[in-house]
């Protein structure tokens, strides 16, 4: 079985001096709670073998930093087929993941993200900025992964490790 991490970006700047959605960055609360979400992680030994990213400034910050500040060991790849992704591009990426990987995560966007968990999962769930769901899918590869094949094993969010 494959384990999904789904990770939203953390809380970005909405200031006029970015020209584009693309560009816009982390600001001070996204800058605190992405390294709060990589301590989790780390410390539950929680972290995926590989992180796939949205390349907005928003989303490759948070990845950058959770990839930082845990410790990961993998490899950070930017898809900008995740950004603001349907649920079905968000199934393709899945869908054409390294089969050699166990646990992925992949930082994005809503809606899309909280969209594919309803579709592999069969519910909703709010995903605020910085929150990580972890999915466990019932494919033993990640081509096979379809619609209703996973649980909803956790999901953390960041105000619950704010202190």
């Amino acid at each position: 079985m494959k384990t999904l991490l789904l990770m939203r970006h953390a809380k970005s700047d909405w200031g006029p001096q970015y020209a584009t959605d693309f560009e816009r960055p982390l600001n001070p609360r996204g800058r605190r709670d992405a390294p709060r979400m990589a301590a989790f992680l780390a410390q539950h030994n929680l972290l995926p073998q590989h992180i796939v990213s949205s390349p907005a400034a928003r989303a490759r910050l948070t990845a950058e930093i959770v990839a930082h500040e845990s410790r990961f060991q993998g490899e950070l790849i930017l898809d900008r087929r995740i950004y603001l992704a349907s649920p079905s591009m968000l199934l393709a990426v899945v869908q054409d993941l390294p089969e050699s990987f166990d646990r992925v995560m992949l930082v994005g966007h809503n809606p899309g993200l909280e969209d594919v968990i309803q579709r592999l999962c069969g519910g909703h769930v709010r995903m605020p900025t910085a929150a990580i769901a972890s999915l466990r899918l019932y494919a033993s590869t990640w081509r096979e992964v379809e619609p209703g094949q996973a649980h909803l094993q956790w999901l953390i969010k960041p105000k619950i490790l704010r202190s």
